[in-house]
């Protein structure tokens, strides 16, 4: 008797705190975040509109590498992790390549959440972690299958991390994770005392 492993999920997984200067680069990161909360004001009309609790700028700024020189360092970090996990999902990407296609700033307030979607329109994308408070939330990734499942059992409640329906992953300030476009995530409720801030990111195939 034999069991394969076939049409499997992969999520990368890694950090920019082992990066030289990691702490001084993570602090202007942080601080340029923070001011484009300040400043945005297009964005945070949107953000009280759509009822996001905190600020994005996802709407509003898709310049933010020309913007600020910390966004175009962020990016070429990005794209190394980007090449490594397109290398790994042995992606046959012909003689077009991956582009970083949009990034955005998300920081959520305390008891703020973001529901349950996914990225059309893009091949990879994923989130790099600047400010995690004790209690901040952690990545909520679900099972593509789960809508085709009907009439499953529920899971065992100590079922092996790769059986499971929904998996939380609990990132650091410099965590980097990626996953392919389709796979539907959320963040549940920020339970930390102060705000959870991150960078979004959309890889197209071009």
């Amino acid at each position: 008797m034999a069991l394969r492993s076939l049409f499997v999920t992969q999520v990368y997984e890694a950090s920019l705190a082992g990066d030289r200067d990691f702490a001084a680069f993570n602090a202007e990161l942080e601080d340029t975040c923070r001011m484009l909360a300040a400043e945005d004001m297009a964005g945070r009309a949107w953000c009280k509109e759509h009822r996001y609790g905190g600020y994005t700028s996802y709407a509003s700024l898709d310049d933010l590498p020309t913007r600020a020189s910390i966004f175009d360092d962020l990016k070429r970090k990005l794209d190394r992790h980007a090449a490594a996990f397109a290398k790994d999902l042995e992606l046959d990407l012909g003689r077009r390549r991956l582009k970083l296609d949009s990034l955005w700033v998300n920081i959520l307030k305390p008891g703020a959440a973001h529901s349950g979607h996914i990225h059309p329109h893009s091949v990879l994308s994923g989130t790099v972690y600047v400010a995690i408070p004790p209690g901040a939330s952690a990545l909520k990734l679900e099972d593509p299958r789960l809508p085709l499942m009907m009439a499953a059992p529920p899971r065992t409640a100590d079922a092996a991390e790769s059986a499971r329906s929904f998996v939380y992953l609990q990132p650091e300030p410099g965590t980097v994770l990626m996953w392919e476009s389709w796979l539907r995530h959320e963040v549940p409720a920020n339970a930390a005392k102060q705000e959870r801030i991150s960078v979004s990111f959309n890889y197209a195939w071009r």
